[in-house]
């Protein structure tokens, strides 16, 4: 293949003059093979006013050619340096998982010498009038330990779990028998070919069950009973959702509804670990707009859907009572790192218990509820376009510029904050920093979606029609 450029050096002229010489010397004799001549890389054969070499055709496709060949060049050195950066992952996955393992024999080690047992913890579940969602988990505690009490951030987060404990539970009194065991990990469907009948379920190696449990029950809240060898049952609420319910709500749980400062991470960290479970603060306006919501759709469940872990669902769930936030389940995640799956992004995670609920309650439509601090916007966006028809509208709190960057001076000075814009949408988007000022345009737009008790469902307004926001 012939390389053109555009000019020609003198040396260079020289050096393919010699080269052509060379090989007419040497072309008479065909059995004499004539050394190789060296030619500078940056070199080509000539600008065509001097050789006519090349045509105009040529010298287009010959640097097409080259371009392409960089493209190309530079591409392979991507996917190298995606290949190394794999590499590292996977390595620094291993070494976290390596000394997650460590750390928990030597704490089961130590606890089972203090003389604490196992516990178990249930969390709130949910389900249609078919079947349940139940979560509880199994770790050590003292033998006076109470599962519910809220307790700070960092003494949750140590918690040592108890693996491959037998937990029976029951509901309404009722024992449960039938039940299908998943994965606290990913997201699984019903299905009633994997139900297993048993007296008892066991924890996984982090604790935890995640259950989904076939049995009919009447719209309401119930209460789960969960029970261990050796300890009292305890017990938790299970919230049993209309199987015609038309709308639900999905909110985040940091800056959302508390202030966490998630964007900072220093911040969070302090917020989430240090500070004393009694002194949250809640977003202003934010408790009177959910309540607002609640009195419009009084028989829309409320699913608090968050990136915060499991171990501190005390304290999120203490939070929601003290300041009057509609009741409902907590959807969180498990930050234990597990060797197939690790740790699950805050994205994959909010979007697995959103196909989850879709799957659960196909005729319902949502309110998406959230902030600008992490990434709700783009997080929603995708389930508006994942889901068409399928969400009401989504509701946007505005971090100010403080909040973001942590209170740091320079940021404010700037201006600047780690926020993240919404992408556009056909569902209409409602901002602001305040509940306040979210409600004030959301709910004269929400009007329309509800059904009115007196009038006919056939006589209903059409909820899927054309609105601005």
């Amino acid at each position: 293949m012939i390389r053109v450029k555009q000019s020609v050096t003198t040396q260079d002229k020289r050096i393919l003059e010699r080269a052509i010489e060379h090989e007419q010397s040497h072309a008479t004799n065909s059995d004499e093979q004539a050394p190789a001549v060296a030619l500078p890389t940056t070199s080509v054969a000539t600008a065509i006013d001097d050789v006519q070499l090349a045509s105009p055709e040529q010298r287009r496709a010959s640097m097409m050619s080259h371009r392409a060949a960089a493209y190309l060049t530079t591409s392979d050195t991507l996917r190298r340096a995606r290949r190394k950066l794999g590499g590292v992952k996977r390595l620094v996955r291993k070494a976290i998982i390596k000394v997650f393992g460590i750390w928990t024999r030597f704490s089961t080690s130590y606890v089972q010498r203090m003389g604490w047992y196992p516990v178990v913890k249930p969390y709130v579940g949910y389900g249609t009038e078919e079947y349940s969602r139940l979560i509880c988990r199994t770790v050590y505690a003292p033998r006076n330990a109470d599962p519910h009490r809220p307790v700070r951030g960092i003494r949750a987060m140590l918690e040592v779990p108890a693996p491959g404990e037998c937990v029976r539970l029951s509901i309404d009194g009722t024992k449960l028998r039938t039940i299908q065991l998943g994965s606290i990990e990913v997201f699984e469907r019903n299905n009633p070919t994997r139900t297993r009948t048993s007296d008892y379920a066991i924890s996984d190696a982090a604790g935890y069950l995640d259950l989904l449990a076939e049995y009919p029950l009447e719209p309401g809240v119930h209460t789960m009973t969960c029970r261990v060898p050796h300890r009292k049952p305890v017990t938790s609420e299970l919230f049993t959702i209309r199987e015609h319910c038309k709308v639900g709500i999905i909110s985040d749980i940091d800056d959302t509804i508390m202030v966490t400062q998630v964007p900072t991470l220093w911040k969070a960290a302090y917020n989430l670990l240090l500070m004393s479970p009694r002194k949250r603060a809640s977003v202003p306006g934010m408790a009177v707009m959910y309540n607002k919501l609640h009195h419009m759709f009084p028989q829309a469940p409320f699913f608090y859907l968050s990136t915060s872990p499991w171990n501190v669902e005390s304290q999120i769930r203490g939070f929601i009572n003290d300041y009057g936030f509609p009741d409902g389940p907590l959807l969180l995640r498990d930050l234990d790192p597990r060797p197939k799956t690790f740790i699950p992004s805050g994205v994959t995670h909010k979007l697995e218990y959103v196909d989850q609920l879709m799957a659960d309650f196909p005729d319902m439509r949502f309110i998406l509820l959230g902030d600008d601090g992490q990434k709700d916007p783009t997080t929603y966006a995708t389930i508006a376009s994942r889901y068409p028809g399928r969400v009401l509208a989504i509701g946007i709190r505005q971090l100010s510029v403080r909040e973001a960057s942590g209170g740091m001076t320079i940021s404010v000075m700037r201006g600047t904050a780690s926020t993240q814009p919404m992408p556009e949408t056909d569902v209409p988007v409602f901002s602001g920093a305040t509940g306040v000022n979210i409600m004030k345009t959301m709910l004269p737009y929400l009007e329309q979606f509800v059904e009115d008790p007196d009038q006919p469902a056939s006589e209903q307004p059409a909820s899927d029609q054309p609105a601005s926001n």
